[in-house]
Parts: C-alpha cells; sequence; structure tokens
C-alpha cells in the first residue's frame, strides 16, 4: 500500500481505522499518536505497548472502524 494513502486518513479529522497485512496481521489504530508514516516504513503501537515496524508492501487492505470498536 502506498503510505501516502495512509498519510491521507491522518488528515482533516482522524477516524479509527484498521491495517490489514498478508500474513494475516491486523493492527487497530484508534488515535493518531499511535501511528508513525514514513515513505517506506509504517510504525505502529501495539497494545502491548511495543512497536511493531511494518513494511508498507505487507499492508493490503485499510478498514474503518466505529469509534467504540477501536
Amino acid at each position: 500500500m502506498n503510505t501516502e494513502q495512509i498519510k491521507l486518513r491522518m488528515r482533516g479529522g482522524f477516524k479509527p481505522f484498521a491495517l490489514h497485512l498478508s500474513d494475516g496481521r491486523e493492527f487497530k489504530i484508534a488515535h493518531p499518536e499511535f501511528i508513525l508514516v514514513g515513505k517506506g516504513v509504517v510504525a505502529v503501537l501495539r497494545e502491548d505497548d511495543l512497536v511493531e515496524t511494518l513494511d508498507p508492501l505487507h499492508i493490503v487492505s485499510v478498514e474503518d472502524l466505529k469509534a467504540e470498536a477501536a
């Protein structure tokens, strides 16, 4: 996935979303502070407070979440 597409989600009013990876993992992004997006890397703060570094090529989809589900 193009990192610019993820950056666009961060602008103009944040809405919770989930990143789906090619290996089946899912990362819920409840707040914009939980994700950093660079040119060729995405860093996500996991629920266990560890940082997961993702290759954008393995992000296969982005799903909107309801605020209470995040």
